[in-house]
């Protein structure tokens, strides 16, 4: 939603596809999943009355319309995409197939991940974090609005302290906002490393595709 407070931003999502093509020039298979936040939250909707299963698959749709919207701006610079989805929206998406995703993957297609893992419960980022096993991803990469994980809320202490580095067990110890419990517990088990860092900052995700210290890493 780049500075607007909800919604689609068409300059940034035009930059985020820029950069993702950067990547592919650069020779990295890149999967993508998506949020909808910006859009519709689950979580919000059902302290607002409305049954939490049915909020979730909303957001789940809101997902899907980032997906399509990040696909069109990816094709405008030249580059060769697939939405997957976890639910069936067969007009618009592929329902996502592992050995499909990873075939894509193989012939240079970004693929762009939408629904969620199809189930209400989970969080976007478990979903990202399943994904990237599913897909043998090297690294998970999580951008977002801050720069990395702080001992706490940046912006309500100023002398929050920022990990260059962290353990997955010194996050879920110390409850730490980076992902969800699940998600964390899940690369935990399966050994992926985490980058997490700003998309505010042009290039951001080339860095961190590689390998260069911005943000932090969260690993063993």
């Amino acid at each position: 939603m780049g500075p607007r407070p909800s919604g689609l931003d068409p300059d940034m999502v035009r930059r985020i596809a820029g950069e993702v093509r950067e990547l592919i020039d650069l020779g990295f298979q890149v999967a993508m999943v998506i949020g909808g936040g910006n859009l519709f939250r689950g979580l919000s909707a059902a302290s607002q009355g409305i049954d939490r299963v049915t909020g979730d698959h909303m957001g789940m749709l809101a997902t899907v319309i980032n997906s399509l919207a990040l696909q069109d701006a990816l094709e405008k610079v030249g580059g060769h995409t697939r939405v997957l989805s976890a639910i069936e929206i067969r007009e618009v998406a592929e329902p996502y197939i592992r050995r499909r995703a990873i075939r894509h993957l193989e012939k240079g297609r970004v693929i762009i991940i939408a629904a969620g893992t199809g189930n209400p419960y989970f969080t976007t980022d478990t979903a990202a974090a399943l994904r990237a096993m599913e897909v043998r991803a090297d690294v998970l990469l999580k951008a977002t609005q801050v720069d990395g994980v702080y001992s706490a809320d940046p912006k309500k202490k100023r002398d929050a302290e920022r990990y260059e580095s962290i353990t997955y067990q010194q996050v879920l110890e110390r409850g730490l906002r980076v992902m969800d419990a699940a998600a964390i517990s899940l690369c935990m088990e399966n050994r992926m490393p985490i980058v997490v860092f700003s998309l505010a900052t042009p290039g951001n995700i080339r860095r961190a595709a590689q390998g260069e210290p911005i943000g932090t890493l969260v690993k063993e």
